[in-house]
C-alpha cells in the first residue's frame, strides 16, 4: 500500500489546501480536466470547479480521486476538514455555527423562512441570491449551508423541533420544481424519529414571536442559549434570565401549532397546490 503523502499546501485554509492538492496531483499525473473526467466518469467541469475552490464535491468523487491518484485517505481527510471549516461561513455566523455543532438538542421557530438545517440547495440558492450573493461566493455559501444538514444525520443526531409559521409554507420559490423538491424534503425530514415539524396556521393569531426567527440550543454543559435572527442580523443570547423568558414565550406558538401528525397532513396538501411544469 502506498505511503500516505504529507500535506504540502502552504495555506492553512482547508478549502484552499484541498483545491491546491487536487491541482498538484493532476499536474503530476499530466492529465487534462477532460481526460480526468473520462477516466472517472464525472463531468470534467466538476473537477475544474473543485480545483478552483468553487465547490468541494461529494465524498464519492473524492474517494474516487484518492483511488485514482494512489493517495489513500489523503484527499478525503482534506475534504472533511474543508467541509467542517467554520471560516467558509460569513464571520458573523461562525460563533453560532460552533454552538450549533455542539448542541445536544435544538428548538426552532420560523416566522418567514425555512431554517438552514431543512433547506434544499435550490431553496438556499434562491434565498442567498436574493440577499445579493452571486458567482463563486454564492456557490460557496450554498455548499456551506448544505454541509450544515449533516448535523441531523446519523445515529447521534440531536433532537430537533421546528415550528413553521404558515407564512413560510405560503412563500414559494420562483422555480416550481425546486419548490416542490423543497416541500418533499420537508415532509421526509418530518418522518424522522428525531425531527419534529409543527405548522403554526394563520388562524393561530398573534403571539410573542411574530416578528423574528429563533433557535434554542441546549449545550453539553446544560446551558441553553438562544439565537434570534431577522433579515439583517442575528444575535446570540446567553444570559440565563433572558433565555428563560424566551423559552417561556416559546410555549405559546408551540401550544398553538398543529401536532407533528397534523402538520404532516398539512405539508402533504401543499404540493397539490403547486402548478405543474408545462414541459412535464
Amino acid at each position: 500500500m502506498p505511503t500516505r503523502r504529507v500535506i504540502m499546501g502552504r495555506s492553512r485554509e482547508p478549502r484552499v489546501r484541498f483545491a491546491g492538492e487536487l491541482r498538484r496531483l493532476r499536474a503530476e499525473r499530466g492529465d487534462s480536466l477532460r481526460r480526468l473526467g473520462e477516466r472517472l466518469g464525472w463531468d470534467w467541469s466538476l473537477f475544474g470547479k473543485m480545483e478552483k475552490g468553487e465547490t468541494l464535491g461529494g465524498p464519492e468523487v473524492v474517494q474516487a480521486l484518492d483511488v485514482y491518484y494512489g493517495t489513500p485517505g489523503l484527499l478525503l481527510a482534506l475534504w472533511e476538514l474543508a467541509v467542517s471549516d467554520k471560516s467558509q461561513f460569513r464571520e458573523q455566523y461562525r460563533h453560532y455555527m460552533a454552538l450549533e455543532e455542539q448542541a445536544t438538542s435544538l428548538w426552532h421557530y420560523a416566522v418567514s423562512l425555512l431554517p438552514g438545517l431543512l433547506q434544499t440547495p435550490g431553496y438556499a440558492r434562491e434565498l442567498l441570491a436574493s440577499g445579493g450573493l452571486k458567482g463563486e461566493e454564492l456557490d460557496q455559501q450554498v455548499e456551506a449551508r448544505m454541509g450544515r444538514r449533516d448535523l441531523l444525520e446519523g445515529d447521534d443526531a440531536p433532537p430537533f423541533r421546528t415550528i413553521l409559521s404558515e407564512t413560510v409554507l405560503r412563500t414559494p420559490l420562483r422555480d416550481a420544481g425546486e419548490w416542490r423538491a423543497q416541500l418533499q424534503h420537508l415532509v421526509g425530514m418530518g418522518e424522522r424519529a428525531d425531527v419534529a415539524v409543527h405548522v403554526l396556521p394563520f388562524k393561530a393569531g398573534l403571539h410573542g414571536f411574530s416578528n423574528a426567527d429563533l433557535m434554542f440550543l441546549r449545550l453539553p454543559d446544560g446551558r441553553t442559549v438562544a439565537y434570534v435572527e431577522n433579515g439583517y442580523r442575528g444575535d446570540i443570547i446567553e444570559e440565563a434570565a433572558s433565555v428563560a423568558r424566551m423559552l417561556h414565550t416559546y410555549d405559546s406558538p408551540r401550544d398553538l401549532a398543529l401536532s407533528p401528525a397534523e402538520s404532516q397532513k398539512f405539508l402533504l396538501r401543499i404540493p397539490e397546490e403547486v402548478p405543474c411544469d408545462p414541459s412535464t
